[in-house]
């Protein structure tokens, strides 16, 4: 495996607290330990909601440490967060951890999934799931953030 080629696997309940220190280190987006706290996610939480089914998501690994990752809502078909490392993008692993987690959440019944961005042109995400597919539904959420859905036939 070479630093071009990540490892992709499944989220386990012990990668949660990684998962809150890579958030805090995105380009656009992040959030620290302390502001997702407040947000009522902490460590335990997350553990809980991957151990549970709640929380399906996808990890990328490189060179042993966590590069990314997506995670989904088994209940609501949301797409929740995805994270990359600065120094990972641009590499098609952010299409590969979404495009996993999309493939989970549809596995699990979903044809309608959903995902808030960005409603800003010039934040990398805004162009990113429009270029996958996502189309925006015409709704914000409280934060004014685009509510973009991506609609499959495929899904059961």
């Amino acid at each position: 495996m070479t630093s071009s080629s990540p490892f992709m696997a499944v989220a386990r309940p012990e990668d949660a607290a990684e998962c809150l220190r890579l958030r805090g280190l995105t380009r656009e987006n992040a959030f620290t330990e302390a502001d997702l706290q407040r947000l009522g996610i902490t460590g335990q939480t997350w553990a809980d909601g991957i151990r549970s089914g709640l929380l399906p998501g996808w990890i990328a690994w490189a060179q042993g440490r966590m590069a990314g990752y997506c995670f989904g809502n088994a209940e609501s078909g949301e797409i929740m967060v995805l994270a990359l490392l600065p120094q990972y993008e641009g590499r098609g692993w952010g299409r590969e951890l979404l495009g996993r987690t999309v493939n989970t959440l549809h596995g699990l019944g979903w044809r309608r999934l959903f995902l808030a961005c960005s409603s800003d042109p010039a934040v990398r995400s805004y162009g990113f799931y429009r270029h996958l597919g996502w189309v925006h539904t015409g709704e914000c959420d409280d934060a004014g953030d685009h509510v973009l859905e991506l609609l499959s036939t495929n899904a059961t």
